[in-house]
């Protein structure tokens, strides 16, 4: 197993693009990290870098405690699964998978005995004849992944492996994946911009953004506490829902979250900010209904029920306030006579971020 250790990496390209920018990121030995975000944040070239494929301009890398930068890909113990597979057109099934082997001069027996038990456990064994044009798409990705198998190198890296698949496969591949990861226990780096693979492949998720670490964390401290704004909104179907707006003090009972077009009670059991400006994220799955107005006085928002998103195990209702849009999620047998409905927040799963940085504020 292997640990590998960025510090203050940075990537610029010839025409002056910033892919990474001072990264500073620990993956520990034997660990599956999944890196998460949108297109173009520089997950890709990280993992790129790490192979050796691509050279850093500033910065370090450390496997084990050694530098690795001046070190070729072939000496790093890495072996890499490509988003388009990377598979040799003109070779068999059989031959990508042993290609490595046959360049690192191991015999006929050795390849064979390497081979067998990775395609029978990844449902190869009729195939080892076939060309990858006469394969479908989720057999070339198990043969990129067999190929990095037979090799087994210290540290995995998957480059979006599963995102030319369809979602039955996406499904079924992210079992074997984790099946894999801990059978095997290589340190992995897994990358993806979808948001379910990270949760529930990563036992830790890096989320980038315009080549930065946004925040590092198991999936329930990226979900539950998210450090700044761009965390919050990457996490959650649907969307967390945020409002702009300012505490004020109350009465003796409560403080209150004013914005130009209405005002919510907040009950001083609850811990908030003290007062300013600040921006509330509710999850739709912490809005909370009520058919009847009741308590004091801006406890309930009222809005008016759009429409409803039917999820087959739960229901999302897209509402209005004002200029507001909310989304709240419920279990699919509630059921609403009236187009209007009163909602207030959970003010115990609230989230608060400052107005002008946009990170959490920590109560």
């Amino acid at each position: 197993m292997s640990q590998i250790i960025f510090e203050k990496l940075s990537k610029v390209f010839p025409d002056g693009t910033k892919a990474l920018k001072e990264i500073d990121l620990t993956v520990n030995s034997g660990e599956l990290m999944a890196l998460v975000g949108p297109s173009g944040c520089g997950k890709t070239t990280l993992l790129r870098i790490l192979s050796g494929l691509d050279e850093s301009t500033g910065g370090s890398i450390r496997i084990n405690g050694s530098e690795v930068g001046g070190w070729q890909p072939k000496d790093r113990n890495v072996g890499m699964v490509f988003q388009n597979y990377a598979l040799f057109p003109h070779l068999s099934v059989f031959e990508n998978l042993s290609f490595g082997l046959r360049a690192g001069r191991k015999n006929r027996q050795q390849i064979q005995d390497a081979i067998g038990p990775v395609a029978q456990r990844l449902g190869l064994e009729k195939l080892l004849r076939r060309k990858p044009h006469q394969l479908s798409g989720g057999q070339r990705q198990r043969v990129a992944l067999g190929r990095l198998l037979v090799k087994n190198p210290a540290i995995h890296l998957l480059d979006e492996p599963l995102s030319n698949l369809d979602a039955h496969l996406r499904s079924s591949m992210r079992q074997e994946l984790a099946r894999l990861h801990q059978e095997h226990q290589r340190t992995t780096l897994f990358v993806t911009h979808d948001q379910i693979e990270a949760m529930t492949l990563g036992q830790r998720i890096c989320v980038m953004n315009e080549g930065r670490v946004a925040q590092v964390g198991t999936p329930e401290e990226i979900f539950d506490f998210p450090d700044n704004l761009f965390v919050a909104q990457f996490f959650g179907t649907p969307p967390i829902n945020l409002l702009e707006g300012e505490i004020i003090c109350g009465d003796l009972n409560s403080s209150i979250f004013r914005n130009r077009d209405f005002s919510l009670a907040i009950p001083r059991a609850h811990p908030i900010p003290p007062p300013g400006r600040f921006t509330l994220g509710i999850r739709p799955e912490d809005l909370e209904p009520r058919t009847e107005k009741t308590g004091f006085q801006y406890e309930f928002l009222k809005t008016n029920l759009e429409r409803i998103e039917n999820f087959g195990d739960s229901q999302c209702l897209h509402l209005k306030k004002d200029s507001h849009s909310l989304r709240m999620r419920l279990d699919r047998e509630k059921t609403f006579a009236s187009s209007s409905l009163l909602v207030r927040p959970n003010w115990r799963k609230a989230h608060w971020f400052d107005a002008e940085t946009n990170h959490r504020i920590q109560l």
